[in-house]
């Protein structure tokens, strides 16, 4: 009798003792490798919900026109400053000769109001001056028509009056030594002789008469022109008055003129800003890069005609980015602003350093365009996550491998 089947049993056995020291040693191999790695990566909280960020500049014209030039293509790098575009400056550069010629007319008809200010003012001074002489000597002229006049009433008509007086008394005299000789001569009583002397006595008083009349009307004539000419000085005197009255005004026309003067420094200072307007609107035909970085949606052609506020291209910078690590609230425990973080690009595998520069004070959903509202419903704590800036060290910064919206793993050492 064969003893072979007895063997089988011991085989089988065998083999699971075997699967089972295999087992408890993967086992401990893995608990081994596990514990290694906890041990190595303690300090350390990674995500890969990380892209890279920048801030894109949209670049748009400021003025209307025709593009003449342009000059950057897709994916072309330019430096801050550096030209992209021209407008066709034409109608600004006639804007700008036309701000210019209106500056120019301001200040001609400002340099005219400035000189016509002192002139103004020295003629009006002039005009009064003289409208006082002129006042001063017509009242001195009227005082002097006046006193002629009254000297003519009171004096020389009551002198005149006094002589005619006495020449009627001596004719009245005469007449009557006349009368009584002609009684006497008819009776013979006098000679001729002496009846002569009194009709000769009496012609002369008679003259005398005569003359202290013609003297009396002489001295009121005389004294009507004196008193015409108190008339004719006074209307002279309220001529110089009025003279007067018309300088003191027409002096106001000095303020007049200082304000019209003002009004044309006005002109000119808005003419200035005209052209300052003007020259800035003839810069803008040139279109700059904003800053560094590199071209891109370029949707615009040489010819075309654009609007101000019209997107031309963006700019993507190539220098001032860094990375936005989304990580979930429980892994920033122990993250503080200045530690140290390792980058690995997708694109290219490569590694870089950097460090925390924040961390943000708001959710990613809350930051979203519409946030949840977990008041409303059964609510079902989620983890949620939280935007931490890393900054770039220098030489990642000007690899220029890193492109704004690449995904990265980004792993922060918190020891």
């Amino acid at each position: 009798m064969s003893t072979t089947p007895a063997a089988a049993p011991t085989t089988t056995t065998t083999r699971r003792s075997n699967s089972r020291l295999y087992t408890i040693a993967a086992v401990i191999v893995l608990a081994v490798f596990g514990g290694i790695y906890l041990f190595l990566t303690r300090g350390e909280v990674s995500t890969d919900d990380a892209q890279i960020d920048g801030r894109l500049v949209p670049v748009a014209p400021k003025v209307s026109g025709y593009i003449s030039q342009l000059l950057v293509d897709d994916n072309q790098i330019v430096k801050k400053g550096q030209v992209i575009a021209r407008i066709d400056p034409r109608d600004r550069r006639a804007e700008l000769d036309h701000a210019e010629a209106a500056l120019q007319s301001a200040e001609a008809q400002a340099a005219g109001a400035t000189v016509d200010v002192p002139l103004t003012s020295n003629t009006t001074d002039s005009s009064i001056l003289a409208a006082e002489a002129n006042l001063s000597v017509a009242q001195a002229q009227l005082l002097e028509a006046r006193k002629t006049a009254e000297k003519s009433h009171n004096a020389d008509i009551s002198v005149a009056m006094a002589e005619l007086a006495d020449s009627k008394a001596n004719y009245e005299r005469a007449r009557a030594d006349l009368s009584r000789m002609q009684n006497l001569i008819e009776k013979r009583e006098i000679s001729s002789l002496q009846f002569d002397r009194y009709a000769q006595a009496e012609r002369s008083a008679q003259g005398q008469l005569d003359a202290a009349q013609q003297t009396l009307a002489a001295q009121r004539d005389t004294a009507d022109i004196r008193d015409a000419a108190v008339q004719t000085a006074t209307s002279k005197v309220q001529q110089a008055k009025a003279q007067l009255s018309e300088a003191q005004a027409n002096h106001q026309q000095v303020a007049i003129r200082i304000h019209d003067s003002a009004a044309m420094q006005a002109a000119v200072k808005m003419a200035e800003a005209n052209v300052e307007t003007a020259k800035l609107q003839l810069s803008y035909t040139e279109i700059v890069a904003p800053q560094d970085g590199r071209i891109t949606r370029r949707t615009v052609e040489n010819g075309a005609y654009v609007s101000p506020g019209q997107t031309l291209l963006t700019i993507v910078p190539t220098h001032d980015i860094w990375v936005t690590a989304n990580y979930k609230e429980t892994q920033l425990r122990n993250v503080r602003p200045g530690d140290r973080a390792e980058i690995e690009v997708d694109e290219t595998g490569k590694t870089f350093l950097g460090h925390v520069d924040s961390i943000a004070n708001a959710t990613g959903s809350r930051l979203s365009l519409l946030p949840p509202e977990n008041a409303t419903g059964n609510f079902v704590k989620i983890v949620q996550r939280i935007p931490v800036k890393i900054l770039l060290d220098p030489a990642a910064v000007q690899s220029g491998a890193l492109g704004v919206g690449a995904n990265v793993d980004v792993t922060i050492h918190t020891r």
